[in-house]
C-alpha cells in the first residue's frame, strides 16, 4: 500500500484514499488524472474495499480504456477481468448484448457507425420522396443523434410546424428500418440501455447491487443521456447504491457540438450530495509562463468551478507572440524556428502545429514541404473506415445478419456483377410491399437459389449470382475460426480479384490482409471471439494504432484533435477574429467561452515554448481575409508575453520587443523576398490546377450547376472530398463550390 501511494501530492492522495462515498475531481490540464482515476481503483482493491467484479468504469475513447487496463494490472498481482472498464458506447453495448431479448433486439444484432447510418437516412429520404437539397442527410442524422441523446423517441419530438413534423416522420421511419434489420446506431446504443435500466427494475437492482463504485473519466464531456445512464446505474438521492467517483475539467469542455453538458458537474454535485470538490492544481508538464498566461485567458469566463494551476518547475520562457503580415509571412516564421529548434537538437516530434480550422492546414503542410521538413497531419481515416475494409465488413455483416438491408446495399454491385439501379430500385418496392427485408425480397424473387447456391465458388451475375454467393459463405462459415471466415470472404467475395485488377490496388489489398491480422488479435484478446463480436468491435474500436507515430514529425492538428496531448514546443497559428474564436461562436450560446476554452486548451498542451502568432492578411478559402488580433491575445497580460514583429529591411525579422530566453532563430530568412511568396502562392495554384484536372475539370472551363446557372472556374483549392472550385456564374455571381456535392457539368 505504501508502494501505491508513494509520490502523490496531498490533493491526490485525497482523491486516491476518499471514502466511500461520491466525489468530484477537479483535475487541471497536466495535473496527472489518469494516475489518480488509475491509482484510485487499484487502492480500493488493494485495501479490500472491494472486489473486481463491484467496479465499473467509464472512459471516452477504446485507448484510454486499455491504458488504464494496462495500469492497473501493472500495479496490482490479481485477476482484474471482472472489472467493467470501457467507454460508454461499449459498455452499453455489453448490456445490450447479455440482455438483447429484454432489449428488443435479435441476438446478432448490427452496430451502425456514422457512415452506415447516413446511408439509412438516404434511404429514407428517397423512399419519401423527399429531396436533399431540402433535407440534407446529415441534418436529419445530426436531429435523429440529437433528439436520441436527449432520450427522446419520434413519437416524442417537437412535431410542431411542417418541417419539424417531417423531421419526426423521417426518424419514425429511421426506427422502423432500424428494428426491422436489427441494426443499432452509436446513439441507441445507449439510449436502448437506458430505457432497459429505466423499466426494468429487476435488472436494475441487479447492477446497482453488483456496481459499488462507477468512476468516470473526462466528465466534462458527459452529455445529458450519459449523465442519466450513470444516475440509473448508481441511483441516486435516497437510492443511491454506488459511489460515483468523477474525475473532470470544466475549463477543458470542448465538445458543446457533440451535445457535451458541462453542467453535468455541477448537477452531479448536487445530486450524489457531493460534499467537497477535489482540485488538482499541480501542474506537472508546463512552465509557469504558460500556465500563467492560460489562467488569465481562462478567469474571463464565468461559471467557473475555478482553479488556478501553478508548477514547481519555474516560470520558463515568455509566451512568444508573432505579428506576420500575411499567412505565408507566419508560416515562413514558423518553419524557421522550427529548423533553428532542431538544429539545437530539438526532436521534430516533439513540435506541434496547432489550428483552429482544417482549412488552415494547407499554407503550413506547403512551407514545410518546401523546406524538406517532415510533418504528419495527426488523425487521419481509421483503418475500419477505409473502403476496402468496410466492403469486407458488409460481406461479414451479411452472414451474420442476413436482413442487415444497410450491408446488402453496400456490396450487392460490388465488386460490379450486373445490378444496376433499376434492379435495386425493383427490389426495394417489392420489399416494401411485402414488408420484409431487401435479402427476404431477393430470396423470393430468385428461382431455385438455394441450388444455385451449392455452386461453391461461382459469383455469378445479377440478383441470382449475389444470392448464391451469400447463402454458399454463410454454409462454408459455419463453425470456421474468425480469421479463416474472413480470409474466405475476402477471396470468393472477389474483392481480391477486383483490386488486383486495380492499377493501384496494392494498398487496398494489404489492407484486407490487415483485417484477417485484426481478426486474429481480436481471437486472442477477446472473451468472445465469435463474428459478431467482431462486427461489434470493428464498428466501436477507434482506430488510434493506425496513425504514422514512429517517424521523426511535426504533428499537425486542430485544436480538438491535440486534447489530452502534450509537445515540448507548441505554435497556435491563425489567432484572428473570426479564425480563433470562430466566427460561427457568436452565435451559439456561450459560444465565445466554448472557444476560450478551446484556447485553454490549447495553450496547456506546451511544456517548455508556446508560440501564438496571427496574420494581418490570410488567404482563405480562395479569398483575401484582412484580419485584426484574437480577442485572447488581449485577454493575456503583456507580463507573460514577449511580442515579435516581421520586419523586410534587411532580410529576416527583428523583434519589436525585448525579453528574457529568448533563442534567435537560424540565420536563413524566413522572409528573404516577397518573390518567393509569390512563387510559393503559384505553386499552391499549379498544384491544386493538377488536382482539378485529376477530377475532369480545368481552370477556364464553362460548366453548369442546376441552381445557378452557367459559369467559369476560375480557382480551387483542397483535395479529394475537401476540394472546392471557385465559378463566375452568369446570373449568381461568383460563387465557392465543394466538388463532391456540387454536381458540376462540364460543358
Amino acid at each position: 500500500m505504501t508502494a501505491l501511494l508513494t509520490d502523490l501530492n496531498p490533493e491526490q492522495l485525497e482523491a486516491v484514499t476518499w471514502p466511500h462515498r461520491s466525489a468530484l475531481v477537479l483535475a487541471g490540464a497536466g495535473s496527472g488524472k489518469t494516475r489518480v482515476l488509475t491509482t484510485r481503483i487499484a487502492y480500493l482493491l488493494q485495501a479490500g474495499h472491494t472486489q473486481p467484479q463491484n467496479i465499473l468504469a467509464v472512459t471516452f475513447t477504446n485507448k484510454a480504456a486499455r491504458e488504464m487496463i494496462a495500469r492497473i494490472g501493472a500495479m496490482l498481482p490479481v485477476n482484474i477481468r471482472g472489472m467493467w472498464i470501457g467507454t460508454f458506447h461499449g459498455l452499453c453495448h455489453r448490456m445490450l448484448r447479455a440482455h438483447h431479448e429484454d432489449a428488443g433486439l435479435p441476438q446478432a444484432f448490427q452496430i451502425l457507425d456514422m457512415a452506415d447510418q447516413l446511408a439509412v437516412i438516404k434511404r429514407v429520404l428517397k423512399e419519401r420522396s423527399l429531396d436533399e437539397k431540402t433535407l440534407p442527410p446529415r441534418q436529419l442524422q445530426w436531429f435523429i443523434n440529437n433528439a436520441k441523446e436527449e432520450g427522446l423517441r419520434a413519437s416524442q419530438v417537437d412535431a410542431r410546424g411542417n418541417f419539424n413534423q417531417t423531421l419526426a416522420e423521417c426518424y419514425r421511419a429511421y426506427e422502423a428500418i432500424s428494428m426491422r434489420e436489427g441494426t443499432v446506431d452509436f446513439a441507441e446504443l445507449l439510449l436502448r440501455s437506458h430505457e432497459l435500466l429505466s423499466r426494468n427494475e429487476i435488472l436494475r437492482d441487479h447492477y446497482r447491487n453488483r456496481f459499488e463504485h462507477v468512476l468516470v473519466d473526462e466528465f466534462q464531456d458527459t452529455n445529458r443521456l450519459q449523465y442519466k445512464w450513470i444516475k440509473l446505474l448508481a441511483g441516486s438521492g435516497l437510492q443511491q447504491h454506488a459511489a460515483i467517483f468523477a474525475v473532470g475539467d470544466d475549463d477543458q469542455s470542448i465538445y458543446a457540438f457533440r451535445g457535451a453538458h458541462v453542467g453535468n458537474m455541477r448537477d452531479l454535485e448536487k445530486d450524489f450530495n457531493v460534499p467537497k470538490i477535489i482540485r488538482l492544481e499541480q501542474n506537472y508538464r508546463s512552465h509557469g509562463n504558460i500556465l500563467d498566461a492560460a489562467n488569465a485567458l481562462i478567469e474571463n469566463n464565468k461559471g467557473r468551478l475555478g482553479k488556478n494551476l501553478w508548477t514547481a518547475a519555474g516560470k520558463g520562457e515568455l509566451v512568444r507572440v508573432y505579428h506576420a503580415p500575411t499567412d505565408m509571412d507566419e508560416t515562413g516564421f514558423i518553419v524557421d524556428e522550427i529548423k533553428a529548434l532542431h538544429a539545437e537538437g530539438l526532436a521534430l516530434s516533439d513540435i506541434a502545429l496547432l489550428y483552429r480550422s482544417n482549412a488552415q492546414s494547407r499554407v503550413l503542410e506547403h512551407g514545410l514541404f518546401n523546406a524538406s521538413i517532415s510533418y504528419r497531419v495527426y488523425g487521419g481515416m481509421r483503418f475500419f473506415d477505409r473502403q476496402e475494409v468496410k466492403h469486407a465488413l458488409a460481406y461479414l455483416r451479411l452472414i451474420a445478419l442476413p436482413d442487415d438491408d444497410n450491408a446488402l446495399l453496400r456490396i450487392i454491385n460490388f465488386p460490379p456483377r450486373g445490378i444496376g439501379a433499376r434492379t435495386l430500385e425493383q427490389l426495394q418496392d417489392q420489399a416494401g410491399e411485402l414488408g420484409t427485408s431487401l435479402w427476404q425480397a431477393a430470396l423470393k424473387a430468385c428461382e431455385n437459389v438455394k441450388t444455385a447456391a451449392v455452386r461453391a465458388g461461382q459469383s455469378g451475375r445479377g440478383v441470382p449470382g449475389f444470392a448464391s454467393l451469400v447463402l454458399s459463405l454463410q454454409q462454408e462459415c459455419e463453425g470456421l475460426p474468425l480469421p479463416e471466415i474472413i480470409r474466405r470472404v475476402v477471396d470468393q467475395s472477389g474483392l481480391v480479384a477486383h483490386y488486383q485488377a486495380e492499377r493501384e490496388g496494392g494498398e487496398r489489398l494489404e489492407n484486407l490482409k490487415e483485417l484477417i491480422n485484426a481478426a486474429t488479435s481480436f481471437v486472442h484478446e477477446a472473451e468472445d471471439d465469435s463474428l459478431t463480436a467482431f462486427l461489434a468491435h470493428a464498428s466501436l474500436e477507434g482506430g488510434e494504432h493506425q496513425a504514422e507515430g514512429h517517424q521523426d514529425a511535426v504533428q499537425l492538428m486542430t485544436v480538438h484533435a491535440a486534447k489530452g496531448l502534450e509537445f515540448q514546443t507548441v505554435f497556435i497559428s491563425g489567432l484572428e477574429e473570426g479564425l480563433f474564436p470562430h466566427e460561427n461562436s457568436r452565435n451559439e450560446p456561450n459560444g465565445l467561452e466554448e472557444e476560450r476554452r478551446l484556447m485553454y486548451v490549447a495553450m496547456t498542451r506546451a511544456q517548455q515554448r508556446l508560440y501564438l502568432s496571427y496574420a494581418e492578411s490570410r488567404m482563405l478559402h480562395g479569398q483575401v481575409r484582412v484580419n485584426v488580433p484574437s480577442r485572447f491575445i488581449d485577454e493575456i497580460p503583456d507580463d507573460f508575453l514577449k511580442r515579435l514583429r516581421s520586419s523586410f529591411s534587411g532580410g529576416g525579422y527583428r523583434q519589436a520587443l525585448t525579453g528574457t530566453g529568448y533563442a534567435a532563430p537560424s540565420t536563413t530568412s524566413f522572409a528573404s523576398t516577397r518573390h518567393q511568396r509569390n512563387s510559393d502562392r503559384n505553386a499552391v495554384t499549379r498544384m491544386a490546377a493538377q488536382r482539378l484536372s485529376g477530377e475532369g475539370f480545368h481552370i477556364g472551363q464553362q460548366v453548369s450547376h442546376t441552381k445557378f446557372g452557367t459559369g467559369t472556374i476560375l480557382n480551387c483549392e483542397g483535395s479529394g472530398a475537401d476540394m472546392r472550385v471557385q465559378v463566375n456564374f452568369r446570373q449568381a455571381g461568383t460563387k465557392w463550390l465543394s466538388l463532391a456535392y456540387a454536381k458540376l457539368e462540364a460543358l
